[in-house]
């Protein structure tokens, strides 16, 4: 091996170090053309890096979520004897993971949270159109505890509970499955609560269109009548372009109506702009019908929609905010 680099070196005619790194390679693998091979392999990394990039870049968020996750293990292990003595031992938590996600969301999307003076002092049950993932949620969660000390509960399918780890993040949280019965229970505890009654089919399903997917749902509906709350829309514009699904081909559409888990493949993580817009409340009527309810939240995310994304959704656009000015609306 050194008497192959030195004579790279200290030949008659220098080579460069791909030149030296292929005449070495050839006398070890004894293989003729090796040079050809090596040129063929990096043309297809230059070829292929944006678009593993695309896909490897969500794991960057899986990666928070574990990281908030040791986060609260250290937390706890560091303050096990206090909590016999507090009636909440996670609030130090909670601050500090507003404070990176909120961060993460300022650096990554310059995530800006506008209508923030809708939200009543009071509980108020927040429903929104999700995304491919629910990372604008969470941003608007960290804001919001950071900016009001307040904390949104919300609900979550119930493959998010059998997630490795992600149990003292949940519970941490207030992260609840359901059903009605805790939701009500919630809510007339005073506490705010989220839920996106689209869903993971809206998540997975849904597209740069924002096509809003709740079928016939009126649970949600049904709930903020039981605890006499309002009802609180809210949108991410550009949640489509930071994520995007491969919910369009159809058997992946047939793998999760048959399974019901969401193994469709994801790709992102773009720093696109992304502003949430907190709409008027829709305060409670003892009078309204929950399916009356539910047409009426409905058409109020939609409204937000139309107002505040142009649609078809474009990558490159949402991109380009970032360096547009915004004149608040609040």
């Amino acid at each position: 091996m050194t008497g192959g680099n030195e004579s790279c070196i200290a030949g008659p005619i220098p080579m460069s170090y791909l030149t030296c790194l292929t005449y070495i390679l050839q006398e070890w693998t004894g293989v003729e053309h090796i040079g050809d091979y090596l040129s063929y392999a990096f043309y297809l990394v230059w070829v292929l890096f944006p678009l593993a990039v695309v896909f490897i870049l969500p794991g960057v968020i899986v990666a928070l979520f574990y990281i908030s996750i040791l986060v609260l293990h250290i937390y706890k292990r560091k303050n096990e004897l206090k909590e016999a003595y507090s009636h909440d031992v996670w609030i130090g938590a909670r601050e500090m993971l507003a404070t990176l996600w909120d961060g993460h969301g300022r650096i990554w999307h310059g995530y800006e949270l506008h209508g923030i003076k809708n939200i009543p002092e009071g509980p108020g049950l927040v429903v929104f159109y999700h995304g491919a993932t629910p990372v604008d949620y969470i941003y608007f969660m960290a804001r919001l505890h950071v900016t009001t000390k307040r904390r949104c509960r919300v609900v979550a399918d119930h493959f998010v509970f059998r997630l490795p780890g992600f149990k003292i993040l949940l519970d941490v949280h207030g992260v609840i499955p359901g059903p009605r019965e805790a939701c009500v229970s919630t809510l007339k505890e005073g506490h705010l609560l989220a839920i996106a009654p689209g869903g993971v089919r809206e998540a997975l399903f849904s597209d740069e269109m924002y096509t809003i997917l709740w079928s016939d749902r009126k649970g949600f509906a049904q709930v903020a009548i039981d605890a006499k709350v309002p009802i609180i829309p809210m949108f991410t514009q550009n949640v489509r372009e930071g994520f995007r699904t491969l919910g369009g081909i159809k058997i992946f559409r047939s793998l999760y109506e048959r399974i019901r888990l969401p193994l469709v493949p994801l790709y992102g993580g773009f720093p696109v702009k992304l502003r949430t817009f907190i709409g008027e409340p829709i305060p409670y009527d003892p009078n309204m019908t929950a399916e009356e309810l539910a047409a009426k939240a409905k058409a109020a995310v939609q409204a937000l929609i139309e107002k505040h994304q142009k649609i078809p959704g474009n990558i490159f656009r949402a991109l380009m905010e970032r360096f547009q000015s915004h004149k608040k609306d609040d």
